[in-house]
């Protein structure tokens, strides 16, 4: 397999990472994937007493997480290790962090820290509740975002208690959002000269992600429940069972309706009183439920779709992770990115799920060793072999 050609999007971007475990790491990976340097900065084995925390180097996590970096091991703990963290801080773009948001003063790279060696830096900051308030301090985790951020009571089955999503909503978000407060930044940066400071959190970005269902109760004080796998508002539109599995089935207006009878072959549910506009289908919901779990079974899953997509209904299968990717559309998309490893040989990764007509997104390089680009980094500020040793000996590097 040869390797491709990096992306040269961002390539004029360099961006010091002092992410972990994923919501910064997946901010980090958009602007390496679009070419960026992004140097990913972690401790010197043996230094960090969470090490470990973010998996195994070689598991599938940490692959598809840190692919496209270089590595630099340091130990900012150490003033010597600040010291050099500063000097790439000189002529860097952007700094990426996760960390609580006191740990940014105990270690002396503050947004202010950073700004008085580089006044165009950029400092992107993601925490668990945000850089002030009365939570400030508390460690964060995606389930605790997902129950505080409301997604856990509009989730699963009515009456079946809080159900956490089955993706890390708030983590990934999060780190989707902090990519583009940073490009915002960049392109801001262009006419004023100034880097600033991007923050944003998983309790925030998890109350984004409500988005139409936080707007339901900020503007008209409805508190959305649980609907499991049906539409909170729009009926027939879920999960139906047929003779061999799953589909599922989207009929929103009322020409839908009429081409989904039409789909059935069952013109009497169409000019049946219950069920004649959305209004009176969603207040009759469980009755019309009840009609379409008598029919669905009768045929296989290919049939049904087949049919429905000729009468132009809105509808697709239920898959396993497996059969995604077995999909011809997801085929055709080319989001299972081939790349090969030293160790592990040729893999696959999720791409990056946004096309670019000149400069797409691209996997180059597989994620690196810790400290595999130490020498590499350093020697760009200046370090010679014998002070790189001697930092190395000193466990700074």
């Amino acid at each position: 397999m040869t390797a491709p050609a990096p992306s040269s999007a961002l390539s004029h971007l360099r961006v010091l990472d002092l992410t972990r475990v994923r919501a910064g790491p997946t901010c980090c990976r958009v602007l390496a994937d679009f070419g960026a340097d992004v140097i990913k900065i972690e401790a010197p084995q043996g230094v960090d007493p969470n090490e470990g925390m973010s998996g195994q180097r070689l598991g599938y996590d940490m692959q598809n997480l840190h692919r496209n970096k270089r590595s630099l091991t340091l130990n900012l703990k150490r003033p010597e290790g600040r010291a050099i963290f500063m000097r790439l801080v000189e002529t860097a773009d952007v700094v990426v962090e996760n960390f609580r948001p006191d740990v940014k003063g105990r270690l002396g790279i503050t947004y202010d820290d950073l700004r008085a060696v580089n006044e165009r830096i950029i400092l992107a900051s993601i925490s668990g509740f945000g850089q002030t308030g009365p939570y400030r301090d508390r460690a964060g985790f995606d389930q605790i975002a997902q129950g505080m951020g409301g997604l856990m009571w509009v989730t699963g089955e009515p009456e079946q208690g809080p159900m956490r999503a089955g993706i890390a909503v708030a983590d990934s978000a999060a780190g989707l959002y902090a990519a583009t407060g940073i490009m915002v930044a960049v392109a801001e940066r262009e006419r004023s000269g100034q880097g600033q400071w991007v923050q944003t959190s998983l309790l925030q970005a998890q109350i984004a992600m409500m988005d139409f269902q936080a707007a339901a109760y900020l503007v008209e004080g409805k508190v959305p429940g649980q609907a499991g796998n049906d539409h909170p508002y729009s009926t027939p539109m879920g999960v139906v069972r047929t003779q061999d599995g799953y589909i599922n089935i989207g009929v929103a207006g009322e020409g839908q309706w009429a081409a989904f009878c039409r789909a059935l072959n069952r013109p009497d549910l169409l000019g049946h009183p219950d069920y004649a506009v959305q209004d009176l289908r969603f207040r009759n919901r469980a009755k019309l439920k009840a009609e379409l779990a008598a029919i669905f079974p009768s045929r296989t899953s290919a049939e049904w779709l087949s049919d429905l997509e000729a009468h132009g209904v809105p509808a697709g299968p239920v898959y396993r992770v497996d059969e995604v990717f077995a999909d011809p559309q997801v085929e055709h998309l080319g989001i299972a990115v081939p790349v090969r490893h030293p160790e592990l040989g040729d893999i696959r990764l999720v791409g990056q799920p946004i096309d670019l007509s000149r400069t797409p997104a691209s996997i180059a390089a597989p994620t690196p060793d810790p400290g595999a680009h130490t020498d590499e980094v350093l020697a760009q500020i200046g370090l010679d072999a014998q002070a790189v040793a001697d930092l190395r000996a000193a466990q700074v590097v």
